[in-house]
């Protein structure tokens, strides 16, 4: 199954932005982390399959009510496995 990372820019820290993820990753089987970082976006590896993963992005373009996302830069990776969808620090 393929693998992306994700960097989601904007408004997107105070908006419960990772919890939200995970709940979607999980409805979607989507296996992988999320984070925030330093520099005020969210970062987030996913796995699943093609037509999860499109979904699991396009929710990411959007985001939880009270965020505004202004970028996704998706970057692919090699396959990896994850257990679960994790909120890391």
């Amino acid at each position: 199954m393929p693998t992306v990372h994700l960097l989601i820019k904007g408004k997107v820290q105070g908006v419960s932005y990772r919890f939200s993820t995970r709940e979607i990753a999980g409805k979607l089987s989507i296996t992988g982390w999320v984070k925030n970082t330093a520099e005020g976006h969210v970062e987030a590896m996913a796995t699943g399959n093609e037509e999860a993963l499109q979904r699991f992005i396009a929710w990411c373009r959007k985001g939880p009510r009270g965020a505004l996302v202004t970028d996704v830069v998706i970057t692919p990776q090699q396959e990896t496995p994850f257990k679960g969808f994790l909120i890391t620090r």
